[in-house]
């Protein structure tokens, strides 16, 4: 009689299969519960402007900001005492103007809020249509 079985010898299997799926799920989890952080840093590189001049609207208002952070409206100077005031200077400039469009000429060293003072009062005013002027590019 023979107990032990023959020599026989069942080989061991690794099996990659449920490993696959574990990382996979793993690799799930890690994916959804990343927060990523965003830099509030943005490079902004202004084009400059090599166009033909464009013809002059019947119906603009041209305002002009400086270095110093004064003001123009249709080459009159014009005080800066708040938004709304100066959303009245803008109305009266415009007259019988129905929807004007507000050229905003900003000297490029003039302080980012004294442009948005002027989009500011021409939001309060009523008038959605803004435009900036910019330099034509010297050729070299």
């Amino acid at each position: 009689m023979r107990f032990r079985p023959r020599a026989y010898r069942e080989e061991p299997e690794i099996n990659f299969i449920p490993l696959i799926d574990v990382l996979l799920v793993i690799l799930i989890f890690l994916m959804v519960t990343t927060t990523y952080s965003r830099y509030a840093e943005l490079q902004i590189n202004l084009p400059a402007a090599d166009a033909n001049r464009q013809q002059e609207r019947q119906d603009q208002i041209d305002v002009a900001v400086d270095a110093q952070g004064r003001y123009s409206v249709n080459r009159s100077p014009t005080p800066f005492e708040n938004a709304a005031a100066f959303s009245a200077a803008l109305r009266r400039a415009a007259g019988s103007m129905k929807d004007p469009v507000v050229v905003i000429s900003a000297d490029a060293n003039a302080p980012h809020q004294s442009v948005i003072n002027v989009m500011e009062a021409s939001r309060i005013a009523g008038y959605g249509r803004i435009t900036f002027t910019t330099q034509a590019a010297t050729k070299k």
